[in-house]
């Protein structure tokens, strides 16, 4: 459904935050005639109101029924559509659709593809990952886009123009990309673990949400993680499959980058933290190839590029003790790979967040042999971590802490360090009982370290370049 379909129809917006402004302003400018009406929180009543659009009606009531009179209800990605009141009117007849879905349909040529979308998406390093790709693409002499759920809503560019685009989708708009009836040129899906249950419901469910990017939105080409259990497993019968993490194409051995069996280069030198970073390499080199490109050329170029914040950032050094800002981990899989960047040495982890109801049962099984010298638990789901490694920690011999907040937590996380150590923030759950985001929650620690939040915090390359 393009904007132009909307037109005369009963349409809703849900959701006034970066993704919900933009698709107002999408409509707006196409539609300027439309009345719209806003569902969104009590406290954002008065920013909607001060636009001073009279089609504009705020509304904080969404009910099931105040839904369901309506036609189109475009949702920002945040709000899941299995809420009651979301399949109450859907089962009514609304149809829900995001930013990313109209921006899609926006594109899409006439027999749905569009021949210039790169999109990516996976549980961990889809940002990195789209990063990267647009970084390569613009050293190919590309003029590229970087945008969606790295920090730059597609509705925001939606008359942009560029060779190519470089997309990050969350789980929350991969069903998106099928509901648009759009075709991109190249979907990367990076692995899949468990996360965000409480949007999807189930994990079962948030698979198969994340899978829809290629099971459903039918890529020309997907470039799949060879390395990855479910994803390795996985046919598409109206898909070009090309694989990256094995032997058949892009690869790591040790720390040298492999095409097959032809070495390319040492990657120890990048600005890529971590062996799962070094994999997103191995993605986006893929995905050059199935673009067209020289990706063996293009590879050096990495070498260049401006790593992301809030991943495995190293923020420098208070009194003799390293911190390291990786705010955006928020599975215990990504902690896991945090902790094994630093593993030579001393590391204080500061682990817990908002509880989605993610298992740590791996995480304990993994301190067992190869712990931190300290774990330092906090936030909602604090005291269930903290429970859960109280009898590893009596068996390994680290040092077990709870905390009431970050502040008390990074102290505790000093005092069990020696010069010379690191302080890792890696939290592997969400920010949301304490934080309106990963981006607030590094911040604050960057400010608690000594360090200027503001220094740390923006991303280079958004948009077109």
């Amino acid at each position: 459904m393009r904007i132009a379909d909307l037109a005369g129809r009963r349409v809703a917006l849900w959701g006034w935050g970066h993704e919900g402004r933009a698709a107002y302003h999408a409509l707006r400018a196409r539609l300027p005639g439309q009345p719209l009406t806003l569902f969104c929180h009590p406290e954002e009543v008065a920013d909607a109101a001060a636009l001073g659009d009279p089609l504009l009606v705020p509304d904080h009531a969404a009910t099931g029924e105040r839904l369901a009179a309506f036609e189109v209800v475009v949702k920002s990605p945040g709000i899941s559509p299995y809420r009651p009141e979301a399949a109450f009117a859907a089962e009514q007849g609304t149809r829900f659709l995001g930013g990313t879905a109209l921006w899609m349909a926006e594109r899409a040529d006439a027999d749905g593809s569009i021949a210039n979308a790169l999109c990516v998406t996976g549980t961990k390093g889809k940002s990195t990952t789209t990063a990267l790709l647009a970084h390569l693409l613009r050293a190919a002499g590309l003029r590229t886009a970087l945008a969606g759920n790295i920090g730059l809503p597609l509705l925001e560019l939606l008359g942009a123009q560029a060779d190519a685009w470089a997309i990050e989708l969350s789980s929350y708009q991969t069903r998106d990309v099928a509901a648009s009836g759009a075709r991109p040129q190249v979907a990367i899906v990076t692995n899949l673990h468990p996360e965000h249950l409480d949007w999807h419901g189930s994990e079962t469910r948030y698979i198969a949400d994340k899978l829809a990017l290629v099971t459903q939105a039918q890529p020309r080409i997907a470039v799949l993680n060879a390395a990855d259990p479910r994803l390795a497993t996985l046919a598409l019968p109206d898909s070009e499959i090309r694989w990256y993490g094995d032997a058949r194409g892009w690869h790591l051995r040790g720390d040298a980058l492999y095409r097959g069996e032809v070495l390319v280069m040492d990657t120890t030198r990048l600005p890529l933290p971590g062996r799962h970073n070094r994999s997103n390499l191995c993605a986006v080199l893929t995905a050059l190839e199935a673009f067209g490109l020289d990706a063996a050329a293009l590879a050096p170029q990495a070498a260049a590029f401006q790593p992301l914040p809030h991943r495995l950032q190293p923020l420098g050094e208070r009194d003799g003790r390293l911190y390291v800002n990786d705010s955006i981990s928020t599975t215990p899989m990504a902690t896991l790979a945090a902790l094994e960047v630093y593993a030579g040495r001393p590391v204080a982890v500061l682990v817990g967040g908002h509880d989605r109801g993610l298992p740590w049962e791996e995480f304990a099984t993994a301190m067992r042999v190869r712990a931190p010298r300290a774990v330092v638990t906090m936030g909602q789901n604090g005291p269930r971590i903290h429970a859960l490694l109280a009898p590893v920690a009596a068996q390994a011999g680290f040092a077990l802490g709870a905390a009431s907040d970050l502040a008390d937590a990074m102290a505790q996380a000093r005092a069990a360090l020696p010069t010379g150590g690191v302080v890792l923030l890696s939290p592997g759950a969400p920010s949301f009982d304490a934080y309106p985001s990963y981006v607030a929650r590094g911040r604050h620690f960057a400010q608690l370290a000594g360090f200027d939040p503001d220094a740390i915090s923006g991303i280079q390359g958004l948009g077109v370049a």
